[in-house]
Order: structure tokens, then C-alpha cells, then sequence
């Protein structure tokens, strides 16, 4: 009789309460520009996916040109922008984000972890 061992899959996320004590550090690649309005506009760069890079080369260009994207943040994430330093925790961009605001914390935190997840996802901060 065969014996079969299930594979677990190793989950690569964090609790809720792991992740408000992270610290969210701006990517060194990412440009910022600050308008006359006071908002922050963000140029960042992409990465290509490998079959673009070898259909690229395959068409006589050079897949090594970095290619960038920008993202202009309203005043909202201008903010939250502004509160990570290296030093504010998840914790305390959500605390402060809901005083100055005067949001509920329940709500700043929804608010602000989706955005600091987007920023993740493009590569534009990570979280320590």
C-alpha cells in the first residue's frame, strides 16, 4: 500500500498583527517629485516580464533599457507617503493618519494597508 505525504504549502503572508508591526521602507529606485499642489508624484521602475525581454531582443532592441511608470498620489496618500520614514511602524502611519484626518482607526487602517499594499505590489516600498 502506497503512502502519500500531502504537501504543505508554505504561506508567504504575515498576520494582521505581524504586519502592523513592520516597518514600511521606500524603494531607493523610486523618484519623488513634489508639485506646487504639495502632492507627490512617484517614478518608479517596472520590470518586464522575461517573454517581453526576449521578444525584444529577438526583434533587434536592447532589453536592458529600464522602463519606468509614474503615480501621482493625492493628498490622502501624499501623506501616508510622507509618514514612512524607516522609522513609523504600519501601527503608527494608520494612528496618525487617523488624527489628522479624524477617520475612525478601524477605517484609517483599512484605508492605509490597502495602499501600502498597492505601493508593495508595484515595488515601491517594501516592509521590514
Amino acid at each position: 500500500m502506497a503512502v502519500f505525504k500531502r504537501k504543505h504549502k508554505v504561506s508567504s503572508q504575515i498576520s494582521r498583527i505581524e504586519a502592523l508591526k513592520c516597518t514600511p521602507i521606500k524603494n531607493v529606485h523610486v523618484k519623488e517629485t513634489r508639485l506646487e499642489n504639495g502632492a507627490v508624484l512617484l517614478t518608479y521602475p517596472v520590470a518586464m516580464r522575461p517573454w517581453i525581454t526576449g521578444l525584444i531582443r529577438r526583434f533587434g532592441g536592447h532589453s536592458e533599457r529600464t522602463f519606468t511608470r509614474k503615480l501621482q498620489l493625492d493628498d490622502l496618500g501624499t501623506h501616508v507617503w510622507d509618514l514612512i520614514d524607516g522609522i513609523n511602524t504600519v501601527q503608527k502611519v494608520i494612528q496618525r493618519f487617523a488624527e489628522k484626518y479624524q477617520f475612525h482607526l478601524k477605517e484609517a487602517e483599512v484605508s492605509v494597508t490597502r495602499f501600502l499594499r498597492e505601493l508593495g505590489r508595484r515595488g515601491i516600498i517594501g516592509l521590514q
